[in-house]
């Protein structure tokens, strides 16, 4: 029989360090790296509907087909990143995790638009040059 290895508790990502997509660390990099780990925005989106603050259990059904040891390690990133806090018996998110719903409220938005372009061409993706919408670099 092998033991098993317990795999390093895996903290948030940080501005300043690297993390995916990028060795210096940037700021959007860092929340984008922990945003897009499995269950994170669903975690998130949960507390911030939420009226009061969810036990381990109310948020883990409300997340239908998360596992117990997944919700553990983003409950615990998400208190590293300071977006979440443990309040009596259960989960909230902090003043950071509110501003950070209220921050993609504008990606929300494009995403509607996105979503009503892609109906309307009858594509489920975009095709075509992307260099004529790219920003002119600073």
């Amino acid at each position: 029989m092998t033991a098993r290895r317990s795999q390093p508790a895996r903290s948030a990502p940080r501005p300043g360090r690297p993390v995916r997509g990028s060795a210096t660390g940037r700021p959007v990099m860092a929340v984008f790296d922990l945003l897009g780990r499995r269950w994170v925005l669903r975690i998130v989106w949960e507390l911030h509907v939420a009226a009061t603050p969810l036990t381990f259990r109310e948020l883990r059904s409300a997340c239908d087909g998360i596992s117990s040891s997944v919700l553990t390690r983003r409950l615990h990133e998400l208190a590293d990143a300071c977006l979440l806090t443990h309040v009596g018996d259960g989960y909230a998110l902090t003043a950071t995790g509110e501003g950070l719903v209220v921050g993609m409220q504008p990606i929300l938005e494009w995403s509607r638009a996105w979503s009503r372009e892609l109906a309307g061409r009858g594509r489920s993706s975009i095709t075509g040059d992307v260099t004529a919408v790219r920003p002119p670099r600073r």
